[in-house]
């Protein structure tokens, strides 16, 4: 396997570096409670109930919930819930459940930003009051107009200075429904000449008639995120509000809006590194535009870089917190490297998955000199290391290898079944193959083989087999279906694309491959869905949470053994 790199990432996990991973948060929120700044920390994940949380998102929440577990705090989970057009129940309840099956347990109850609508209109009302908001009639296309850019100064509004009567008896017509989306907005007075875009009088509300998941009917003004978040932060008496990096620039304004308000508490806003992993699209639209346009299955098809994707594959909740230690946290910017997150899998899964066999391309073979009707009942390790038992396979004299483990014609160095070769089989006996029969149109049906009776447990006399191959008896084995995951994208950057493509033309062809028949051994009859295996020289492979059944097993490739993308 290559091994795992992360471009740019200053702690050099991959290279084995530091024992602990480096957290800049750490000694922050240490000194913060040294200095009796706070008593305990109290930490957020506010995520955006409109699609599913992506391995993105892991990183925040093993960041605020690990946090606040290791100085002995609590963290929320908070909806941002202010853009009801676009937002779903599903959503909602799928991010609960993800943050649960990572291992993390919010404080309290589930808190919605809607939670805080009354409250925050109040506010809103006391920016008007206090000459620090104002309504706008700019169309969408003027306000950009007057904005500037980041080398001229915005300007502005023609409304900026309508009397604090007429904005509250705007504002209040606009929350009692009278105007159209769009027609009106709220915005702060701040400066439209700052050097700071986020400063040049953004928007605080804007009319939107929309049925919302939690409030119903009741709003048809919805506060921005830039005006809800530091103020939820604040009720809700957030000691460390942690962001990814792309927040940087809104800060100023986060500060702002408390130092304007009269909030119970002065939150302070921290910056990290966002994750960017190569082979991945994090973005919820592109994913909501491959799930829309049938590109996968759904949100959680184990090809996308959902949680929910990644638990269907067979991702263990421990191998992604694992790696999100792993690359550390930080305020670099940098593209962690897919090898990472399969090496976590890999080094989870090798330890903890139990060993079993499935022949992937059944191809049926007679050992002519065993004895008909016999069965002996063979006892197996589950983990050549870990104490996990054993399992009984019958070995009798029809059994199935795989296809690719036989070739009349076989290259140099092949060290599998060949006419008149001799190959181990996994746990059992040394078998010769003697005969291949063919069907009409020359294809190979069966393997007549002879075994060697003093070869169990032990090497035969006066000769040497270098090879060993798995199979599974005929009698017994289980019929089941096998799907061979890969990276959904075939390019390390999918979002570069030659000749003004996009990022679906970089989808990998070979993502999915659905093999029927294939023939697993009797001990996985009854793997339940989520329990995960190690194929031995397969890969790893984990039940299907959604189309598992016992005794019907579909199984997904979550990794294979070696990293088959490496240089």
């Amino acid at each position: 396997m290559s091994k795992p790199t992360a471009d740019n990432a200053p702690n050099a996990a991959a290279k084995g570096a530091p024992a602990v991973p480096v957290n800049f948060l750490r000694p922050i929120v240490q000194a913060d409670l040294d200095a009796g700044k706070h008593q305990s920390i109290v930490t957020r994940f506010p995520p955006e109930p409109n699609g599913y949380l992506h391995i993105g998102h892991a990183k925040s929440i093993c960041v605020n919930f690990g946090l606040a577990k290791e100085f002995g705090g609590v963290c929320h989970l908070r909806f941002d819930d202010t853009n009801p057009a676009k937002e779903d129940q599903e959503y909602i309840d799928s991010i609960q459940r993800d943050v649960k099956w990572l291992g993390f347990e919010w404080a309290g109850p589930v808190r919605y930003a809607s939670d805080y609508f009354e409250q925050l209109h109040a506010w809103a009302v006391e920016l008007i009051k206090s000459g620090n908001a104002y309504v706008c009639d700019l169309t969408p296309e003027q306000a950009k107009e007057y904005r500037g850019s980041l080398t001229e100064p915005g300007k502005n509004s023609p409304f900026r200075e309508r009397s604090i009567e007429e904005n509250l008896d705007l504002f209040a017509r606009m929350k009692a429904g009278e105007f159209k989306d769009g027609e009106r907005v709220l915005r702060a007075k701040i400066d439209m000449a700052s050097p700071n875009m986020n400063l040049r009088d953004p928007i605080l509300y804007r009319i939107r008639h929309a049925h919302h998941h939690q409030t119903g009917d009741k709003w048809c003004i919805y506060p921005n995120y830039d005006f809800t978040h530091g103020q939820s932060d604040a009720i809700e008496g957030i000691t460390h509000s942690i962001c990814t990096l792309e927040f940087e620039s809104h800060r100023p304004l986060y500060e702002w809006f408390l130092d304007k308000l009269p909030v119970p508490a002065h939150p302070r806003q921290y910056e990290f590194s966002r994750l960017n992993l190569n082979y991945t699209i994090t973005s919820k639209r592109k994913l909501k535009q491959l799930v829309d346009e049938g590109h996968v299955e759904a949100w959680d098809d184990p090809r996308m870089s959902t949680l929910s994707g990644y638990r269907r594959r067979g991702y263990t909740p421990a191998s992604i917190r694992n790696f999100c230690e792993m690359i550390g946290t930080n305020r670099s910017d940098g593209v962690v490297d897919m090898a990472m997150l399969e090496f976590s899998i890999r080094d989870d899964l090798d330890r903890t998955a139990p060993r079993a066999m499935c022949v992937l391309r059944p191809l049926k073979v007679v050992i002519t000199n065993y004895p008909e009707g016999q069965v002996e009942q063979l006892e197996l390790p589950r983990h050549p290391k870990e104490d996990m038992g054993v399992r009984v396979l019958p070995f009798a004299r029809e059994l199935y290898i795989d296809r690719d483990d036989f070739m009349e014609e076989p290259p140099k160095g092949y060290k599998r079944l060949e006419p008149a070769g001799e190959v181990r089989l996994r746990g059992s006996y040394v078998i010769r193959a003697d005969e291949a029969i063919k069907d009409t149109d020359g294809n190979i049906v069966e393997l007549r083989c002879s075994y060697d009776p003093d070869t169990l447990g032990k090497n035969p006399e006066g000769r040497k087999v270098k090879g060993v191959i798995h199979w599974v008896p005929a009698e017994g084995s289980i019929e089941c279906e096998v799907r061979l995951y890969d990276r959904l994208f075939r390019s390390a950057n999918p979002e570069k694309t030659e000749d003004g493509g996009t990022f679906l033309d970089n989808i990998n062809p070979d993502s999915l491959q659905v093999l029927s028949g294939c023939r697993a051994e009797p001990s996985l009859g009854q793997a339940q869905p989520e329990d995960r295996f190690q194929f031995e020289r397969e890969g790893y492979f984990c039940a299907d949470l959604k189309d598992s059944q016992p005794g019907r097993p579909v199984f997904n490739r979550t990794v294979t053994l070696r990293d088959s993308w490496g240089s």
